[in-house]
């Protein structure tokens, strides 16, 4: 079992920054891949950006040249540093992660762009 808790998540003025941040334990063992995902309100949960075991990256048209993940090896997180925010970013971000024994999510936690 796996377990991913989110954090990072809160308020931000169009054009700030945030850093989320997912951190893992539990039987992890080799991780397949990892990635973040939003849903908004009224709509599907959408991918906004991941990375495989391989380093290969894919982020969202919408996120690109905004969003960036990366790895806190001092905290043993992954973090997805979101800058330039817009309201269209406006979403509960979840963590996602596939290791062997199946795909894990965590509880999501709330970004909000607004001024």
């Amino acid at each position: 079992q796996v377990q991913l808790v989110e954090s990072g998540g809160g308020l931000v003025q169009p054009g700030g920054s945030l850093r989320l941040s997912c951190a893992a334990s539990g039987s992890i063992g080799s991780i397949n891949a990892m990635g973040w995902y939003r849903q908004a309100p009224g709509k599907q949960r959408e991918m906004v950006a991941t990375i495989t075991s391989g380093g290969m990256t894919n982020y969202a048209d919408s996120v690109k040249g905004r969003f960036t993940l990366s790895r806190n090896n001092a905290k043993n997180t992954r973090d997805l540093q979101m800058n330039n925010l817009k309201p269209e970013d406006t979403a509960v971000y979840y963590c996602m992660m596939i290791v062997v024994t199946g795909i894990y999510w965590g509880q999501g936690t709330q970004v909000t762009v607004s001024s």
